[in-house]
């Protein structure tokens, strides 16, 4: 039978972009506790948990690290790529996991990146990216709406299990006046995630950011824009990735991200390979940019916005050879080969390893390398796309992160209070000490009485809960008693194994309101079914429902509903 709720939930298609607006805080105005977490115990964290960004593949590992300096200038910290040999020529990462382990921990060695916190991407074909339109919540309806399995199963309709995916999902706009929101929504195969954490932790390191090549790319485009200073629209970001391993074109419009799959034969991949041929080159191009021109086309068509520029990364040494041909054939777009170094201060102990033709492939580690380990909300305005993280077990990682900060914080804060008060403990003398004793010891007996006290309390309260619902209970019978007893015993004869009654009312109007619980949608259409099918209820419909109640209560799994039933002549 088909979920009588999947109604409620229904993607959204419209030919306007999102607007992006800011999460609503959980109070107008924080307190200084959390100003106080936030501005110091949240920088202090960040700046302290540093990320290594690493960027597998068969041919080659990359590693890569960025910091500031006083001045607010970005270094290149650490750099090391570390050349891979023996795989064949169409392996994968995923095929090769203890070989690429090993490969890693080499690099690592090399290197000598002291940092164990690892920021990952996984490549776009291993992902599930869409946005989807549900109605306006509250970010607490949200989450507990997160843990039901309609909420996903109803917006995304995933074919697999949900179970077998690591997600991750972040508001990414809010309209209250059609009384919706749209999420971004991520996901990826369990089994492939928890690979690329196994591969990681073989190598020696601890995966912390479980990111997705294309949201990585545009993590370098924004950080190298702000960067130089660039004026380009923020709000628009156009990325071509060119090459043997992914190709697709990825326009992001205020955060909503639009991917595009370019398909590339066999042939072609050979073409790039080895031909030096210019009639074969420039018929690749030419099947390769009618599909570019057409994902372009439909964009500016769409959101009626213009793309006046794509950034193309692409893992070809020859790659300029093929944009001169890109840029015959696309006149009214502009391209340039993306440099994620530009404006970045390179120490002289690297350049020597970054200085390429073709810079543009360590976009995406030098992207995962711009990421933060932001366990207190320090920075106040983190995009969806900026925040990604398919980490399956992220929210415990994040909870010891931040309980190792608060006791860092904590010891440097207050050690030297704990002494001074110690030294003046230490002083007192003893009739002080007995004095204190003795209070305690009153003190003492003081809470034993009060336990006692609240006990008793909580039995009258149990005691008068239980006489408050026999006198609702009596209340209930005696408004109710016009009703006639074979109507009562029709519907008690209706009733499923899995439904229990809350409450039942007789309007006066020939109507009983049923209000109760049921294990699922489909033991309250049972219900609803049975009673049309009885001779005194003329009509039988579902007036609500409501969801489980995710609160620790024995009913935390029923779902509640109210139904109507319009009677005969009673």
């Amino acid at each position: 039978m088909k979920n009588p709720l999947a109604n409620l939930f229904k993607k959204k298609d419209t030919g306007e972009a999102p607007s992006v607006t800011p999460e609503a805080p959980s109070s107008k105005k924080e307190n200084f506790f959390q100003k106080l977490i936030k501005n110091r115990l949240g920088k202090s964290s960040v700046k302290g948990e540093e990320i290594v960004g690493v960027d597998l593949t068969t041919n080659e590992i990359r590693l890569a690290q960025i910091s500031t300096n006083k001045s607010n200038q970005w270094i290149l910290e650490k750099f090391y790529t570390h050349k891979i040999e023996g795989l064949p020529e169409n392996a994968t990462v995923l095929e090769h996991p203890d070989k690429i382990g090993d490969e890693l921990k080499i690099a690592l060695q090399k290197s000598k990146i002291s940092t164990s916190n690892a920021a990952i991407a996984i490549p776009v074909t291993s992902a599930i990216i869409r946005v989807v339109t549900s109605p306006l919540m509250t970010d607490e309806e949200l989450n507990n709406a997160v843990k039901t399995d309609s909420l996903w199963e109803n917006l995304v309709q995933l074919t697999d299990n949900l179970d077998d995916y690591s997600i991750f999902h972040q508001v990414i706009n809010r309209n209250p006046t059609e009384n919706t929101m749209d999420i971004l929504f991520v996901a990826s195969k369990l089994a492939d995630i928890n690979s690329y954490t196994d591969i990681i932790k073989k190598g020696g390191l601890n995966a912390v950011i479980i990111d997705v090549k294309c949201f990585a790319l545009k993590s370098a485009v924004d950080q190298i824009n702000q960067i130089s200073g660039s004026i380009e629209d923020s709000n628009l970001t156009a990325v071509l990735e060119f090459g043997l391993d992914e190709n697709y074109v990825m326009i992001l419009y205020e955060n909503n991200p639009i991917i595009t799959d370019i398909f590339i034969r066999g042939q072609d991949r050979k073409t790039l390979v080895e031909s030096d041929n210019q009639e074969e080159m420039e018929a690749l191009v030419r099947r390769y940019i009618t599909q570019v021109k057409q994902a372009v086309q439909d964009f500016e068509t769409k959101y009626e916005k213009r793309i006046r520029n794509l950034k193309v990364t692409s893992n070809l040494p020859n790659v300029e050879t093929y944009l001169a041909s890109f840029r015959k054939n696309l006149v009214n777009t502009g391209f340039n080969l993306f440099d994620p170094l530009d404006g970045i201060k390179i120490p002289a102990q690297l350049e020597e390893n970054v200085k390429l033709e073709n810079r543009s492939y360590l976009s995406t580690v030098l992207g995962l390398a711009f990421r933060k380990l932001d366990v207190f909300g320090y920075f106040k305005f983190v995009t969806a796309v900026k925040n990604i993280n398919l980490l399956p077990n992220r929210d415990t990682m994040i909870q010891q992160k931040r309980a190792k900060a608060f006791s860092n914080f904590a010891f440097k804060g207050i050690v030297g209070v704990v002494a001074a008060v110690y030294i003046i403990l230490f002083g007192l003398s003893f009739w002080q000490i007995s004095v204190l004793n003795n209070k305690i010891s009153d003190y003492d007996q003081v809470v034993q009485n009060h336990k006692l006290k609240n006990k008793e309390v909580d039995n009258l309260s149990k005691t008068l809960g239980k006489l408050n619902k026999q006198m609702e209970l009596s209340k209930s019978i005696k408004s109710n008693k016009k009703i006639s007893f074979r109507v009562l015993a029709q519907i008690a004869s209706a009733v499923p194994k899995r439904v229990k009654f809350t409450k039942l009312d007789y309007n006066g109007s020939n109507q009983i309101l049923i209000e109760g619980m049921a294990a699922s949608d489909q033991d309250i259409l049972k219900l609803i079914s049975n009673l049309n099918n009885k001779k005194l209820i003329s009509q039988a419909s579902l007036a609500s429902m409501t969801l489980p109640n995710t609160g620790n209560n024995a009913n935390n799994t029923m779902k509640g509903f109210l139904i109507a039933c319009k009677l005969e002549n009673v």
